[in-house]
């Protein structure tokens, strides 16, 4: 099972990318949000998380393994959530993921159907079936931090400040969207914060 790949992005498609690595050239499958992340990324090295599958009918004998990236290991952990669903399945999972995981995270979580069924390959009665199985699992989700490139390190870091202070703004008091609106408006500033004093403090002197 091949999780991690690191090389060359050389080129760069609506559905999918080659990265070169060495004298191969792989091509790597990637769903629509993170696309943009990678188009400033051509012809630079870039380490993505990857999930294997095999495409094909078994009956016809043609059967070909499949990778798909991401820039985290929480964007695919989301993913895989998502493709176990019902009538979701990798194929359409790819096609259906063209919001930042935490906007759907966050859709899933308020229970949002129609947003979640004008997603491509969604609709009414799948929406339905996703909140159903997955709404008590995507709170995490729902907080990440929109991907930079950057170290595992590094965003695992970021990650647990939000999700930390998250829940300090559950105990003082506000209800999860006010919480989520809050952390998300101290966010788009681009500030990097190093605790969750830092961005509590940011959050109420700028109000």
């Amino acid at each position: 099972m091949i999780t991690r790949i690191t090389g060359i992005v050389t080129e760069l498609y609506t559905d999918y990318l080659v990265l070169e690595i060495g004298a191969f050239g792989y091509e790597v499958l990637i769903p629509e949000f993170a696309r943009r992340q990678l188009q400033s990324q051509l012809g630079k090295e870039v380490s993505l998380c990857t999930i294997q599958y095999i495409d094909g009918n078994p009956t016809q004998g043609r059967m070909t393994p499949r990778l798909v990236g991401f820039l985290s290991a929480v964007e695919r952990e989301f993913f895989e959530l998502f493709c176990s669903v019902d009538g979701v399945g990798t194929k359409k999972a790819l096609r259906a993921m063209v919001r930042p995981v935490n906007e759907v995270a966050a859709a899933i979580e308020d229970q949002n159907a129609k947003l979640l069924s004008s997603l491509p390959g969604i609709g009414p009665a799948t929406a339905e079936r996703i909140i159903a199985k997955l709404r008590r699992k995507v709170p995490k989700f729902a907080l990440m931090v929109s991907q930079n490139i950057g170290t595992d390190a590094e965003q695992t870091v970021t990650r647990d400040i939000i999700s930390d202070t998250f829940e300090a703004l559950l105990a003082l008091g506000h209800s999860e969207s006010d919480a989520r609106h809050l952390i998300d408006t101290v966010l788009e500033k681009g500030k990097k914060f190093k605790d969750v004093q830092d961005v509590l403090q940011a959050i109420y002197y700028s109000r």
